[in-house]
């Protein structure tokens, strides 16, 4: 009964997440206790804020699967203290060994935690433009993520993808069987999605956000991004998703998060730069709209910054 519930809610479009909320799991050094979300896909949902000491790094969905012959892990972690206590949470769950962990793409919060993973023998998968990403900025990516978590950062250490593919890596294990997939250019290189075709559902990786303003970086290709969504990863039509940020939802919340979001900053910058607006004033494009969503005021007007000088030569 309770799970019915739990997949109706997802169906129906959850309450999203908060800022404002305090950490969900106090006793854990995660952000909040994973949950099965459908049978044997479980998530640890993270916060909606951006990375602080007070969630460690835990701003976004660490997720694993139990198939029946051992559990594949989604997102090696921010950090080493994270992927230890996402560890103990899947022990609480099955005796079953982790047998592979799948980097979402080549962020901290998706790759610092490897070396967890790796010094228990286990194997660690990423799209070969997410591997590349992590060791020419991975120094950096450190740095910043011993300045938010100070203690919880004790044990980190760079250590990067052991596999790499480039565009799918199936999987047949236990029960279930796995694609992992590039789809195109997204909101980040070598951006990868977990497609369980025989269960519709994805985890999405940063395809797709929901409740949390997608933040757009200076490699961040919009356009193609709206055509890997509109070509590739729409046409799925997974039933159930979980996104890269955000609480497990469906494709049409996703949608508005995430696609409608870049599609309107856009059309309002393509306005901008048809009458002649200079990227000082862009930063303030009208984007009141979408101020519904968790790191709206961290993120908008850098937002509109980004995709100006991206359009600038389109």
């Amino acid at each position: 009964m309770i799970r019915t519930i739990v997949i109706a809610t997802l169906l129906a479009g959850p309450a999203l997440a908060s800022e404002e909320i305090a950490d969900k799991y106090p006793q854990s050094v995660l952000y909040d206790k994973p949950f099965e979300v459908i049978p044997n896909v479980w998530s640890a949902i993270g916060a909606t804020a951006p990375p602080t000491y007070e969630n460690a790094g835990h701003n976004n969905n660490l997720s694993f699967l139990v198939t029946g012959d051992g559990v594949i892990v989604i997102n090696g972690g921010a950090n080493y203290k994270l992927a230890e206590a996402l560890h103990a949470e899947i022990r609480e769950v099955t005796d079953q060994p982790v047998k592979l962990v799948i980097n979402e793409n080549g962020q901290g919060h998706a790759m610092l935690g490897n070396n967890y993973w790796t010094e228990q023998g286990i194997d660690v998968l990423a799209h070969v433009e997410a591997a590349e990403e992590f060791a020419d900025y991975n120094a950096q990516i450190i740095a910043g993520m011993q300045t938010y978590a100070k203690e919880n950062a004790e044990g980190t250490e760079l250590v990067e993808p052991t596999i790499t593919f480039e565009d799918e890596y199936v999987i047949d294990m236990g029960d279930m069987h796995i694609e992992v997939l590039h789809l195109g250019p997204a909101h980040s290189p070598g951006d990868t999605q977990v497609w369980l075709p025989d269960l519709g559902l994805m985890i999405a990786g940063d395809m797709a956000f929901n409740g949390r303003m997608p933040p757009i970086f200076s490699d961040t290709c919009t356009s193609c991004w709206i055509e890997t969504w509109e070509t590739a990863f729409a046409p799925l039509a997974p039933t159930y998703i979980i996104p890269g940020h955000g609480y497990p939802t469906n494709l049409a919340q996703v949608e508005h998060h995430t696609m409608d979001y870049v599609k309107d900053l856009r059309a309002k910058i393509g306005e901008h730069l048809d009458n002649g607006g200079a990227l000082d004033d862009a930063y303030y494009v009208d984007q009141s709209n979408w101020a519904f969503l968790d790191t709206y005021e961290e993120l908008a007007t850098k937002n509109a910054g980004v995709v100006y000088t991206e359009m600038e030569f389109e």
